[in-house]
């Protein structure tokens, strides 16, 4: 049975494309989504994202998508929830599913132009406490 989905997203087109992948898969096992995403770094003075920021903060930005994202689920009829890590993307996704207790990760095959999977993909696919979906979007 399948009730927690969890699926790793950056706001990307291909990590869009996970999410809508997850959604579907919630609506049809009336599960609920974990919308999981990973950020490095720290803010820095003037490499702002828009008019008039002083700071740019990778956290505060993925607050930003995560929380876009979860409110059109929500408005979908999703039961949604966030999680956020911080350093390696892999290892931060394996480590939030684990804790979300999920019974499959989704993740978009981003950057996976050859036939061999990405770094991030395969060492998700290969560490994961559950099934992991990778949505071909290449």
């Amino acid at each position: 049975m399948i009730s927690t989905i969890a699926v790793g997203t950056d706001g990307s087109e291909t990590a869009s494309k996970a999410v809508e992948v997850a959604a579907e898969m919630a609506r049809r096992f009336d599960a609920k989504v974990v919308l999981m995403s990973v950020y490095g770094g720290t803010a820095r003075a003037g490499a702002g994202g828009g008019e008039g920021d002083l700071a740019w903060s990778p956290a505060a930005q993925i607050e930003e998508i995560l929380s876009r994202t979860e409110q059109a689920l929500k408005l979908d009829g999703i039961d949604c929830a966030t999680r956020t890590g911080r350093g390696n993307p892999a290892k931060a996704l394996v480590e939030i599913a684990e804790q979300c207790h999920a019974d499959v990760l989704v993740i978009g095959n981003k950057g996976m132009q050859r036939k061999v999977l990405g770094s991030v993909p395969n060492s998700v696919a290969h560490n994961a406490p559950c099934s992991v979906l990778v949505v071909k979007t290449t």
